[in-house]
């Protein structure tokens, strides 16, 4: 027998079709608000100068766990039908403390594992132009980058960022990162012990220099300046 199929039935089956993917486990944000993307490479390809031991415990611990306590905080919140982005700047102004440090952590992570995607490759055109502005040279670069790093108390994170037309180091405690303050990122360093103590020990401005010179994709750095 044919089957007529009118636009309301057309839409209610599209409708029915949407919710069972919706509250399908897994799939979609009210199952899995925020999710930790992919190590974009294998735990090794970074070595040595940061060891797979230490991807394996950063990113399959330490990165897993500030997402898997983020969504028991927003759990029920406005803060769950925002973008991590969004939730990283709305937690900071609204002083939601707790919040804000996972969803920063989480957002900085990924920015952290991301950078070094395709490096390394040196900085070139503009942005080559505008470290030598800044800097005197990319050496120069990496010289007040590994002072700040050095210079932080405790934990926290090293940014490169555009601050109006130049590039500019910012360093932030904790989970701190440049989104707070409207500006955007250009390379992030994990200061944290986790990101280098078993492969530097206490030679944290090492660990940063080893970082920016040898694993770095500068290009896609110039890319996401532009």
């Amino acid at each position: 027998m044919k089957t007529t199929v009118t636009r309301r039935t057309a839409l209610a089956f599209g409708a029915a079709a949407a919710a069972s993917t919706i509250m399908r486990p897994g799939i979609g944000r009210a199952a899995a608000p925020f999710e930790q993307p992919p190590l974009p490479y294998a735990e090794d390809a970074l070595a040595p100068d940061i060891s797979a031991r230490t991807v394996a415990l950063h990113y399959g611990k330490h990165h897993k766990g500030y997402f898997t306590k983020l969504n028991e905080l927003v759990a029920g919140t406005k803060y769950a039908d925002l973008s991590l982005e969004d939730v990283v700047v709305q937690s900071h102004k609204d002083g939601e403390l707790a919040i804000f440090n996972q969803a920063a952590q989480g957002w900085n992570h990924n920015f952290y594992w991301e950078q070094f995607k395709g490096g390394p490759a040196k900085p070139e055109g503009d942005l080559a132009a505008r470290i030598e502005s800044g800097f005197g040279h990319m050496g120069g670069l990496v010289e007040e980058f590994g002072a700040a790093a050095d210079a932080v108390f405790g934990t926290g994170w090293v940014w490169l960022v555009m601050d109006g037309e130049k590039v500019a180091l910012r360093s932030y405690q904790d989970a701190g990162n440049p989104l707070q303050d409207g500006l955007k990122s250009l390379v992030g360093i994990d200061v944290w012990e986790h990101a280098y103590y078993l492969d530097y020990e206490n030679l944290r401005a090492k660990h940063v220099t080893r970082v920016l010179n040898n694993r770095v994709n500068w290009v896609a750095v110039a890319e996401r300046m532009a």
